[in-house]
This record gives structure tokens, sequence and C-alpha cells, in this order.
């Protein structure tokens, strides 16, 4: 895509109920250059909260700013419906949070590079940043290799290509071509997109320039329920597109099978059955400790706990979405054979 071609970018930030970010986001993104056109679109999924008053409020004073309702909710649509009614004259969508918070020049960086490099998407890293304690233990966690595994989005990276990232900029045609987002899985939906995109001979590029603030779950419910459709999303990516899962994706799911298995052999080999899920938490008591001494940040003593949060609840959700793709398989092989 040449430099030449990008005249019109469209925004699209998905939001429900984030009254209490989506103010900071909006001011945070908003581009400042005059070498291309925009407009932000807000695509509310039905949001009962101070959302859609603020969001006029802001379009009142900047008509670039748009309300659109969002009938099916989720982001996957927010975003398909966004790539179709945008303005025609729409060469980038760009995918903002209403979690997040961005650096200068965000938007033009991501154009700029989409065009440089000729890529079909544009990635960035993230780094996320709490408002209180617990959830500045959570995303203390989030930014630790104990809590994300060593993904090279979840921490500062140098620039270039990958198979996946925190989702940015989009060439519109391409994206449209793919179809957009599955909207028949609802989780994980980023990464599901980028395996068609590789497969489809596009690339997809990391901007190691454009590292975004995000802020994570701030309770532990939420952080619960949150890595549960990332690891049930995971599972449906991986066997949609024939995928081996990577060693960070696969340990969350062996330390839970270990523990399940200790605990029931507990009854018949006594204490020494309990070694694995005592190894695993007395991994991430210290290193929560060590992390909270070093920061002098007591509330930092929750990170190691936040990370088995997010650990046990991915592989729940993996193990979920795994076992219900075996019984569908089962049942297709029964009902062919009958």
């Amino acid at each position: 895509m040449p430099a030449s071609t990008v005249s019109f970018v469209s925004i699209v930030m998905p939001a429900l109920n984030e009254e209490r970010y989506i103010a900071d986001a909006i001011a945070s993104i908003l581009p400042s250059t005059s070498a291309f056109d925009y407009e932000l679109l807000v695509m509310d999924g039905g949001s009962t909260d101070g959302t859609g008053r603020i969001v006029r409020e802001i379009a009142a004073q900047n008509p670039r700013v748009k309300l659109i309702r969002n009938p099916r909710r989720t982001q996957s649509a927010a975003m398909n419906i966004a790539a179709e009614i945008c303005d025609p004259r729409t060469t980038v969508l760009l995918r903002a949070d209403c979690h997040a918070l961005y650096p200068r020049r965000f938007v033009e960086n991501c154009v700029e590079t989409l065009a440089a490099t000729q890529s079909a998407s544009v990635v960035v890293s993230m780094r996320a940043i709490g408002r209180t304690p617990v959830q500045s233990a959570i995303a203390a966690a989030q930014n630790s290799r104990v809590g994300n595994g060593g993904s090279r989005h979840r921490r500062a990276s140098e620039s270039g290509y990958v198979e996946h990232g925190h989702h940015a900029a989009f060439d519109r045609p391409m994206f449209r071509a793919l179809g957009g987002y599955d909207e028949s899985a609802p989780f994980n939906e980023d990464a599901e997109f980028d395996a068609r995109l590789i497969q489809a001979g596009g690339r997809i590029y990391l901007d190691g320039r454009s590292t975004i603030d995000y802020y994570p779950r701030a309770s532990f419910v939420s952080l619960a329920k949150q890595y549960y459709r990332h690891g049930w999303g995971r599972a449906n990516t991986l066997a949609k597109h024939g995928m081996r899962p990577k060693l960070r994706q696969v340990l969350p799911v062996a330390v839970l099978l270990a523990s399940l298995l200790g605990l029931a052999a507990w009854p018949f080999i006594g204490p020494i059955a309990l070694l694995p899920p005592a190894a695993y938490l007395s991994i991430c008591v210290a290193w929560s400790a060590v992390l909270a001494a070093r920061a002098g940040q007591p509330a930092l003593l929750l990170a190691g706990p936040a990370a088995i949060t997010m650990h046990m609840s991915w592989a729940v959700g993996f193990l979920s979405r795994f076992l219900d793709l075996g019984s569908a398989r089962q049942l297709r092989v029964r009902n062919e054979e009958a």
C-alpha cells in the first residue's frame, strides 16, 4: 500500500459499559496530522452506563467521532460492521480499545508502518497498568514472563514481522477480502484472523515504536472469566487451523492436570502426591514476594494469586473447548457409521 494512497482512516472502537475509560482512550488516540482525514467509530454493543452520553458529548465537539449501534454486541461484529459502513474513502481500518491509552502519533505511526512495510496488518505491544492496588497487581502479572509466558506482544519488542500481536491497523480491502473476524467463535478472534491472513499470503508487522498502555480487569472474578475465554478461544483456533500449541500454551494445562492428578492420588500415596501443586504455588507466591519487595509495593503480593488465576482459568477454558470439540468429532463419526 503506497503511502500516497492512504487518504482516509477509520478508527474503530468497540465499547460496552466503558464510562470509566472511554473519554481518556478517545482523547489519546485522536490523530493530529493533516496527512490524512479520519473518523472514529465508537461501536456500542448496548451500554447501560454513561458510555453513550460521554461519546455524544465528545462528538458534539468533534464531528469525526460517531456513536454507532452494534446490535450483535461482540468486538468481532463491531469490526466487521465498521468495515462495511465506514466512510467509502477508507483505506485503513484501525482497531482501538477503550481500556487503553495510546502514545503520541499512534495512528500516524501505524499508517506509516503499514505503507512502508507493505503489510496487510500492523500490530503493537501492550503494557498493562493499574489504577487500584488489585488492578496494579494483575497488571504486574500480565507484564511478567510468569504471567504471559514470554508472548512477544506482551512486552516491549523490536519491530519485525510476526505471526500474531495486539491488533492495530489493517489494510481495509484485505480485511474485507478475508471476511473480517470470524463471528462464530466469540473469543480469540484476533489470533484466528492472523492465522487466515498468513495462510492467504499476508504479512503482519509488529511496530515496536507504538506500545500502548492497557488497563486489565480490576477484580479476580472478571480476570478469571477473561482468561477462561482466552483459553477457550485459543483451543478453538488451534483446532480450526490444525495448529500446534506453543510451550507457553501447554504449560498451564500441564500444571492443572498435574495438580488434579496429585489431589486424586493423595489418599493413596500420601503428601508426596501434593508436590506438583505445592511447587507451583510456591513459585508463584515467592515470585510475587520478590516483586513486591523490589518495588516497595505490598499490593504486588497479589500478583502471584493473579498469575495463578490467569493460568488455571486459561487451562480450564482450553480443556473445556478441547473436550467439546472431541465430543463433537466422536458424534460425527458415530453418525457417519450409522
